[in-house]
């Protein structure tokens, strides 16, 4: 009996200090949102952020673009201006036939961490990235942008 209290109080805490999320939906993605973090579309690119503003959570979407798998681990490179060798980003097959993408960079001038997934379907493209000042990076501002970031999916 003892044993049950402990396991119940246990499960009634953890859904107490479970954090509150809401959904943030387009046609062709969804992902979830931490309550108080605010979300911008500018012109079809997402951002997803604390209130304080210590870094954001980036969201493209891209449809007939004509870049070839042999180049797209170049193209997140490029992004950031990255020295790194092509063989530091993760490639996998993904789920709906999607390859993934999974790069993570810290920008030494100002700072900050970048982590960035990208999916690749024919000419369908997905591009999501965190980024977080070093000195936020830690604990649970670390712990939302992983959950976050991890919740994207792709609908289609």
């Amino acid at each position: 009996m003892k044993r049950i209290l402990l396991i119940s109080a246990f499960l009634s805490a953890s859904l107490f200090f479970a954090q509150k999320v809401k959904i943030y939906e387009t046609p062709g993605y969804s992902i979830n949102v931490p309550e108080g973090w605010r979300s911008t579309d500018d012109s079809g690119i997402v951002n997803v952020f604390p209130a304080n503003e210590i870094g954001a959570i980036t969201i493209s979407e891209y449809h007939d673009l004509d870049l070839p798998k042999a180049e797209m681990k170049k193209f997140i490179l490029a992004l950031y201006k990255s020295q790194d060798p092509e063989n530091k980003i993760k490639e996998n097959k993904g789920k709906k036939g999607y390859t993934e993408y999974f790069y993570e960079y810290f920008d030494e001038k100002e700072k900050t961490f970048w982590i960035t997934k990208a999916f690749q379907k024919n000419k369908d493209l997905y591009l999501i990235s965190i980024n977080c000042g070093q000195k936020f990076w830690n604990g649970n501002y670390m712990s939302l942008f992983n959950e976050t970031f991890n919740s994207f999916k792709i609908k289609k």
